[in-house]
Formats: C-alpha cells, sequence, structure tokens
C-alpha cells in the first residue's frame, strides 16, 4: 500500500530540510501524497503558506505535495481567524498544535480546533475529553496518533477515546528531521503501539487521510 503523511515540516519553521529534500525522503519510503504543514500563527502565516504554496511545483506522477499549516500556539479566541487566513491563502491541509502534555499549549486550544468544520487535523491533542472528541468527530476533525517523540506519550489515552466516540484517526509523522518520516512499516507500529486494531489502523493509515485530501480537492 502507499502512504500519505499530513503532517510535516521544513525550514520553513523549525523543520530540518528543504521541501523538495523532504518530499524526496518521502518519496523513498514510499510515500504517494505528503501535506507540508509548518507552524504558523498570527505573525507568519502569509509568509509561510505563500512559500509552502509554491511546493506544489515539486508534484510529480509519483507523490502529491500538499500545502498546508499547522497552526501552533495561536489563543483559542483567535483560531478562527488564523484558519480562514491560512485558508484563504492556499492552505489545503489544516492542522492544529493540539494541547500536548509536553508543551504548555493553551487550555481551549483542543476545542476551539474541534469546533472548526475547516480543520482537518487535531495533531496531539494529549489528555483529550470525551467532550471534544465528541465535537471533532461532529464537525469531521480528525484525531492524530502521532510519531511524534514526547508528543506520543498520550496516543493510546487519544486512541480509546476517539474510539469511544467513534471520531476518524490519522496517523502522521510530525517530521521535523529525516529519521522521523515513517515508512509503512514504523506507521503500522505506531498506530498498533497505541492500542488500534489492525483494521483501525488500516483505516487510519489507508482510508482517513485520503479522505481528508479528497474533501478538500474539491
Amino acid at each position: 500500500m502507499m502512504r500519505a503523511d499530513l503532517h510535516t515540516h521544513t525550514v520553513y519553521s523549525d523543520g530540518e530540510l528543504i521541501p523538495a529534500e523532504l518530499v524526496r525522503r518521502a518519496k523513498v519510503l514510499g510515500h504517494n501524497v505528503i501535506a507540508l504543514t509548518d507552524h504558523v500563527d498570527m505573525t507568519n502565516v502569509e509568509w509561510v503558506v505563500t512559500n509552502i504554496v509554491k511546493a506544489v511545483e515539486l508534484t510529480d506522477d509519483a507523490i502529491e505535495v500538499i500545502p498546508g499549516v499547522e497552526i501552533t500556539h495561536v489563543p483559542p479566541s483567535q483560531m478562527d481567524a488564523v484558519v480562514k487566513k491560512a485558508r484563504s491563502l492556499g492552505a489545503m491541509i489544516v492542522v492544529v498544535h493540539g494541547e500536548t502534555v509536553v508543551e504548555p499549549v493553551e487550555k481551549g486550544t483542543n476545542r476551539a480546533a474541534a469546533e472548526n468544520p475547516d480543520v482537518d487535523i487535531l495533531a496531539h491533542p494529549g489528555m483529550l475529553t470525551v467532550e471534544d472528541a465528541q465535537t471533532a468527530r461532529d464537525n469531521g476533525v480528525a484525531l492524530e496518533i502521532t510519531g511524534r517523540a514526547g508528543h506520543n506519550i498520550t496516543n493510546g489515552h487519544v486512541a480509546e477515546i476517539a474510539r469511544a466516540v467513534g471520531a476518524d484517526m490519522v496517523v502522521d509523522s510530525d517530521t521535523h528531521a529525516p529519521e522521523n518520516l515513517m515508512d509503512e512499516a514504523a506507521a503500522m507500529t505506531v498506530a498498533i503501539g497505541a492500542g488500534l486494531t489492525v483494521k483501525e489502523a488500516e483505516t487510519a493509515l489507508f482510508r482517513t487521510p485520503y479522505d481528508i485530501v479528497r474533501r478538500r480537492s474539491l
């Protein structure tokens, strides 16, 4: 099967690779879809998205490159405005940096992301509540099972809550360095390690991310 990763970073935020190298490395690992989702807030969203949109020029027959953002440490009260701005500039995939337990993300960020149907993925949402997971489900916001060290210590909790409410899950790398990219086997290990069944893992890897891409391409 082919692999989609909808959460990665380049030198346009805190990643180590320029877009061309990140795309090339992902292609070699068997990806056929990759979203470039650099960190943005109110101050840099225009600069980042404008440059990431240029990455669509890297698309070839073997891999589709999708411009996106990860909205990061934005106050919940400003979340909708930044999401709207990113979309207007051409971000096709919108990830929100959730309330990970290893960073001081403002309380209410998970809820603000879950309430916005223009958000695609709530990344590493930490000690996610049932109520926020239900809201995410109702608005089509997928919950991330992450390969990122530190953020991934709550994967099991996120998977349990997502399953309980029937929310969609995706498995992403949150790549910042070359070694963070995950091939199919590594991504499956992360999913199974989070407590997903094989069927759930296959859905999170091979169906849900492609559904998100198709929805945003319409």
